[in-house]
């Protein structure tokens, strides 16, 4: 297959179970609503060191919100379900809590497994908060030096998917930068969707293990970096001398399936020599995004409902 002169590689991208949370964080203007999410997402690029991932899904206008007033929407995920509410109420109590004119409210109303998370945090009141009822969902009001902080009891959990991904092979290192950017800025804003990593880029993929290290959990992928391809058995082709990586989290397939198309198609630009994918032989995760497929406009190849989280 090849789009614009881009050859996209036979394979397929392999990604695992998680379990993942959405928090809307409101606040008087999207100023104050993305400091908080700028300082609740950071530090949760992998979880190989990170024990989360998380970044901002999208902003929320006004009339979008729990409380009629500008929001941010953030994804979050874990590789199990126990540490969700500890790396949740971490996070909120840390940075949103703290931030000026913020709530907090659950993004998954219709969620069937629930997560305590205000119910918690509102001890910090120090027996000061209190509750209120509103349509069969309690909220916490906690008194702070500048008003009450207002967040929901329980949020919704949900089943998600982690490590979607593909890998830009070009000519440059500017070449491949550009695509990234290019793929970043059109998936930016699509529903149930984040990209964890700076700017959503990875330089430094990895791969399960190490050869010479075997408490590493994780180790460079040697197979696509240029300067070790004299000395490694090397993945890459002639003429490429860069590689950059986009990883995309969600809540289902399909919405990576789909983030992944509109990605890859607008990667498919000058200096690019192909796109390809990492997988494991199908040992890492049971959710395969295989790129023709998806290239081709088949994102509902999906594992059966219930798979590994």
């Amino acid at each position: 297959m090849d789009i614009r002169g881009v050859q996209i590689d036979d394979t397929f991208a392999e990604a695992f179970g998680m379990r993942g949370a959405r928090i809307i964080i409101t606040a008087k203007n999207q100023k104050w609503a993305r400091e908080a999410a700028n300082k609740m997402t950071g530090f949760a690029t992998s979880v190989i060191a990170c024990k989360c991932e998380a970044a901002i899904e999208r902003e929320l206008a006004p009339d979008q919100t729990p409380d009629g007033r500008p929001g941010i929407s953030v994804l979050l995920f874990t590789m199990d379900s126990d540490s969700l509410p500890k790396r949740v109420i971490e996070r909120v109590g840390q940075t949103v809590l703290t931030c000026p004119t913020t709530a907090c409210f659950d993004g998954l109303p219709g969620a069937a497994e629930r997560i305590a998370i205000g119910k918690p945090l509102r001890t910090f009141g120090d027996g000061f908060q209190g509750s209120k009822v509103i349509d069969g969902v309690r909220y916490w009001r906690l008194p702070v030096m500048e008003g009450e902080f207002l967040i929901q009891e329980s949020f919704g959990k949900a089943r998600g998917v982690g490590g979607g991904n593909f890998l830009i092979l070009a000519e440059s290192a500017d070449a491949a930068l550009d695509a990234a950017e290019a793929a970043v800025d059109a998936m930016a804003g699509m529903p149930g969707v984040i990209l964890p990593f700076p700017g959503g880029i990875v330089r430094s993929g990895s791969k399960v293990g190490s050869m010479r290290y075997k408490t590493m959990i994780a180790s460079t992928n040697d197979a696509f970096a240029p300067t070790l391809r004299a000395i490694t058995k090397t993945s890459l082709p002639d003429g490429v001398n860069s590689v950059l990586e986009i990883v995309l989290d969600g809540l289902d397939f399909r919405s990576i399936a789909m983030a992944m198309q509109i990605g890859i198609d607008a990667a498919c630009r000058p200096g690019v020599h192909s796109i390809t994918a990492g997988n494991y032989g199908g040992k890492l995760g049971p959710f395969h995004f295989y790129l023709r497929k998806i290239m081709s406009g088949d994102v509902e190849d999906a594992p059966k409902e219930g798979a590994p989280a």
